[in-house]
């Protein structure tokens, strides 16, 4: 008996598929097409805007500001050589005139909206003028402004940490009572991360320094003339940092280049109720 053969028959179809076959030429082509296209875009916006390619670094650009929280601010004071170099073009601050000059007389109300940091100089500015916002102590003092804690609502911080909570409408600051025990550049160096450290976190917030008053008898370590040289520092940190400057100084300087005797209560050896009051006008008739 003859066996059964079985033909298989192969699909037509399968035979005429055609076969893909990859090309890495063509990537590369379709690579060099897609960069030259990007560039000559690129290029195209760079030639229509002259600011582009700084817009395009500044928006590369991350400004850290300082933590507020209690503990993690205490390094946050540090600046670097650069910022405590800066200019008031830098600070965006060019039209700053200092000492700010003579001006029309604002509501006493003004001084609701201010705060002062300060060290045993005008410690007791509340008591006697309309400044009732006063953050500081007698042991506060220039050099040491940066980490020296003062007490007050806002808890047992720096004084900057404190700002950074507070942030108040018009910052004046008024300290030097550590003059002629610290070295002037000590006390410049210290004050100039102060400020420029407010400034930075603050830029709404307008800061005002205030030069140290003179003394009424010149001493064997204090005198007028290292008050001058001081307070002369004090204006160039103020240019630098791109603040302002009051000469508080002047305000209540006699003729003869002391204090003024009004000014001096003998029995506490200290600032008057008077002189408090001058100060406070003082600041009404010089705001920015």
């Amino acid at each position: 008996m003859a066996k059964k053969r079985t033909v298989q028959h192969i699909s037509n179809k399968k035979r005429g598929r055609p076969r893909v076959k990859f090309n890495f030429g063509v990537l590369v082509v379709i690579f060099v097409l897609s960069f030259a296209g990007c560039f000559a875009l690129y290029m195209l916006a760079a030639n229509l805007n002259d600011d582009f390619l700084n817009e395009s670094s500044e928006k590369n650009v991350v400004q850290e500001q300082p933590d507020a929280d209690g503990e993690n601010a205490d390094d946050s004071t540090e600046v670097t050589s650069d910022e405590a170099q800066k200019t008031p073009e830098q600070q965006g601050n060019t039209s700053i005139a200092n000492p700010v000059p003579q001006s029309e007389a604002v509501d006493v109300s003004y001084l609701e909206s201010c705060c002062l940091i300060t060290d045993s100089t005008l410690i007791r500015m509340a008591e006697h003028t309309s400044l009732k916002d006063v953050i500081g102590s007698e042991q506060l003092g220039a050099a040491v402004c940066n980490e020296q804690k003062v007490e007050s609502t806002y808890g047992t911080v720096t004084v900057y940490q404190t700002m950074q909570l507070k942030k108040p409408t018009n910052l004046y600051i008024m300290l030097g009572n550590d003059i002629g025990v610290s070295s002037v550049d000590e006390m410049i160096t210290a004050y100039t991360t102060l400020v420029n450290s407010l400034h930075n976190y603050l830029p709404d917030t307008k800061i005002y320094i205030m030069q140290l008053p003179p003394v009424y008898v010149n001493g064997e370590t204090v005198n007028n003339d290292l008050i001058n040289q001081y307070n002369s520092r004090l204006l160039d940190v103020a240019r630098n940092t791109g603040v302002y400057c009051i000469d508080t100084n002047t305000a209540l300087k006699s003729a003869e280049g002391n204090l003024s005797e009004e000014y001096w209560n003998a029995d506490t050896g200290e600032l008057s109720e008077s002189a408090y009051k001058a100060i406070s006008d003082y600041i009404r008739t010089h705001t920015a």
